[in-house]
C-alpha cells in the first residue's frame, strides 16, 4: 500500500496535540487547550475526508480546510508558548510540525488546483 504522508503525519500531530491537552489540563489550563485540541484533531480528520473526495474541488475544499485547522493549531501553540500559561511545556516541536504540514498541505493545494 502506496504510504501518505500527509496522512501519517497529521495523524501523528493530533496524537501529540492529545498528549500536550492532557497536559495543559493538568495544569488547569482549559480554554486555549481546547481550541488546541480541535483545530489539532480536525487536520487529520479533513485528511481523512479528502481522500473520498467525490471530485478534484472537494478535494481541494478538504485540504484547504485541513491548511486552515492547521494555521489555527500553529495560532495557539504559539500564544500558549508566548503565554507562558503553563510551565514545563515545550511546545518547539509542535510548532515546527504545525509550520511543516502547514506546508505539506499548501504544496498539495497548489498542486492540486493546477492541474
Amino acid at each position: 500500500m502506496k504510504q501518505n504522508i500527509i496522512k501519517d503525519r497529521s495523524y501523528q500531530f493530533a496524537l501529540k496535540i492529545i498528549q500536550l491537552f492532557i497536559k495543559l489540563q493538568q495544569q488547569n489550563e482549559f480554554v486555549l487547550s481546547k481550541q488546541l485540541l480541535r483545530s489539532g484533531t480536525s487536520i487529520g480528520a479533513n485528511v481523512e475526508e479528502a481522500s473520498a473526495a467525490q471530485s478534484r474541488k472537494d478535494f481541494i475544499s478538504k485540504i484547504s480546510i485541513s491548511s486552515k485547522e492547521a494555521r489555527e493549531s500553529n495560532y495557539w501553540l504559539r500564544l500558549l508558548r508566548d503565554s507562558k500559561l503553563c510551565t514545563n511545556i515545550d511546545y518547539t516541536d509542535l510548532v515546527n510540525e504545525s509550520e511543516e504540514i502547514i506546508k505539506i498541505l499548501t504544496s498539495i493545494v497548489k498542486t492540486t488546483s493546477n492541474k
